[in-house]
């Protein structure tokens, strides 16, 4: 069965970093786009970023309130994706989660959990003021 491994989640202070990733197991799926949701205790899920392709050409999407700090990113040799999250906050704090649709498409699209076929158990990211 298809499953995704997301991990590297831990205790920081504010501003400090982490690097979160994603690596899929089981057996083989199309995998055009690689995202990343947070869910926050008391709140729903919410995208945070996203990796495509348009043609040849990378495509990277990310919500307001991460944009600038985090860094979604790809690696093709080793299949896995990988969140850099910098210069953190406490209201980064949630459990992140890494999915994975078949398609690409525009932010519009890629914003929106419906669209994701495979998902990661979620690592908590907990940062301290």
């Amino acid at each position: 069965q298809v499953q995704l491994k997301d991990s590297g989640g831990g205790l920081v202070q504010s501003g400090e970093s982490l690097r979160l990733s994603c690596a899929p197991s089981g057996r083989s799926f199309s995998s055009y786009s690689w995202a990343w949701f947070r869910q926050a205790p008391g709140k729903e899920r919410e995208f945070v970023a996203a990796f495509t392709w348009s043609g040849d050409n990378t495509v990277t999407y990310y919500s307001d309130s991460v944009k600038d700090r985090f860094t979604i990113s790809r690696d093709n040799a080793k299949n896995t994706a990988s969140l850099q999250m910098n210069d953190l906050k406490p209201e980064d704090t949630a459990v992140y989660y890494c999915a994975v649709a078949r398609y690409s498409g525009t932010y519009q699209y890629l914003k929106e959990e419906r669209v994701y076929d495979y998902w990661g158990q979620g690592t908590q990211v907990t940062v301290s003021s």
